[in-house]
């Protein structure tokens, strides 16, 4: 097994951190976006997010597998203790937990700066077990979900692991590839929130 390490993403990472991005944006549904972005618009979007949030890589052999980060989870004030993550992996390196280790290295960098929620924005197939994302953990034989070519619910099912909760299902709110899809939001708590 290699060794995996996992650390602050720099400048010098953006042009691979853009070619993992690539492939979900021209191939999957689990971004929203039509267009890839170019290798400056991704460099803009790492230094905005740096400004205040951590954007990590994680590395195998000197060679970036993957990213996570943070971003404001909305831009007024009294939500300044919750975020929205985002986690990417190369595709030929799924399956061997680097998800979840930048996942972990996310959680813990954002409890040091104090932030209580993490939350996710997912992508979700508007057919899949008849709207009923909260039965996703044991669905019924007539539940069964048909694949679709351009999205699982590998996402879902990986932050179910990781301890987050459904608390939103938004419902045909895009459409990619000439079909409608839904939107999840996923929760996790990380912190107490005291008065």
């Amino acid at each position: 097994m290699e060794t995996i390490i996992i650390r602050n993403a720099t400048k010098a990472d953006i042009r691979v951190i853009q070619a993992i991005y690539a492939p979900y944006v021209t191939d999957t549904v689990i971004t929203f976006e039509y267009d890839v972005p170019t290798v400056e618009e991704m460099e803009r979007r790492m230094e905005q997010v740096q400004k205040k949030y951590p954007w990590l890589v994680a590395e195998e052999n000197g060679k970036v597998v993957g990213y996570a980060y943070a971003s404001a989870f909305k831009e007024r004030a009294a939500y300044q203790w919750a975020v929205e993550t985002s986690i990417y992996v190369d595709g030929q390196e799924k399956r061997k937990g680097i998800g979840r280790q930048l996942h972990d290295a996310l959680e813990e960098a954002l409890k040091m700066q104090g932030i209580l929620n993490m939350n996710a924005c997912i992508s979700f197939p508007a057919d899949a077990l008849n709207n009923q994302p909260t039965r996703l953990t044991n669905p019924s034989p007539q539940e069964e979900y048909t694949p679709d070519p351009h999205l699982t619910l590998d996402s879902v099912h990986f932050h179910e692991r990781l301890g987050y909760t459904t608390v939103a299902h938004f419902h045909l709110c895009g459409k990619k590839f000439g079909r409608w899809y839904d939107m999840i939001w996923m929760e996790k708590m990380i912190g107490e929130h005291k008065p």
